[in-house]
């Protein structure tokens, strides 16, 4: 199964470590969190890695020749959904997705892969140990979900905490059924809502990923969730950088 990261956007809440590099080469304990990612996937047997850049792609193409790319040159003017959407040429046969500003283990890989489910998402059940330590980004910005029999019914950040079962921690496996899935509703979106509001953006080009995964709830497509009691942190912020320095070995 091929990984595709999502990495096209600068992190300006990420300022100054991300002034001149990808968000994604932050540092943690000596390591980018780009190699961080890697290690996490080769535990879990995937090499084959797509990289979907647009901030400082050279750097990337120039530092990690071995990764297919694909290029937002957008990346000012979209978001998560339509940077993923570049790499959809590479979804047929399936594969895992996540975002480029988070770090997690192996396992949490393993479990998303090991799910029979056509669509899994990676949860985190212990996503509130986290947030007592984050003043920068509140658990009102987390992408919680909402889950019964063993599937997600909402993913959304207006969940408020104490109905949250855990965070969606941006990792998500789609098989050749889910992506082809993925992708039908990506385009049934994008025809009706292009340069429209959707949903919750103000317009379809600015749509997170999760919009579209509601969306697909809300049509019936069954997402699964696998569950990881941490193993897993975001860096979103400086305030962040500082705390997965301090803690992630740990």
């Amino acid at each position: 199964m091929r990984a595709i990261i999502i990495a096209a956007g600068r992190g300006r809440r990420l300022m100054p470590t991300t002034a001149a590099a990808p968000k994604c080469y932050a540092e943690i304990n000596g390591k980018r969190m780009l190699d961080h990612a890697l290690n996490a996937f080769a535990g879990a047997g995937i090499s084959d890695v797509c990289f979907i850049g647009g901030y400082q792609i050279d750097k990337v193409r120039a530092d990690y020749p071995q990764f297919t790319f694909r290029h937002n040159t957008g990346w000012e003017d979209n978001n998560i959904l339509l940077s993923l959407m570049h790499a959809e040429d590479l979804m047929e046969d399936g594969f895992i997705c996540c975002y480029s500003d988070i770090l997690f283990t192996n396992d949490v890989i393993e479990g998303v892969l090991r799910h029979p489910a056509d669509i899994a998402l990676s949860v985190d059940t212990q996503w509130l140990d986290r947030y007592q330590h984050r003043s920068q980004h509140p658990p009102d910005d987390a992408e919680k979900v909402i889950v019964n029999n063993g599937l997600v019914q909402r993913v959304h950040r207006g969940i408020t905490p104490e109905e949250a079962y855990g965070e969606y921690t941006g990792i998500a496996k789609f098989t050749a059924k889910g992506a082809a899935n993925l992708r039908e509703h990506f385009h049934q979106a994008r025809e009706q809502f292009a340069g429209k509001p959707f949903r919750e953006a103000v317009v379809f080009e600015k749509a997170y990923l999760i919009l579209l995964l509601q969306q697909m709830i809300e049509a019936g497509i069954p997402m699964a969730h696998s569950d990881t009691p941490g193993h897993y942190m975001e860096v979103d912020t400086q305030e962040d950088f500082e705390l997965a320095r301090k803690h992630w070995s740990k």
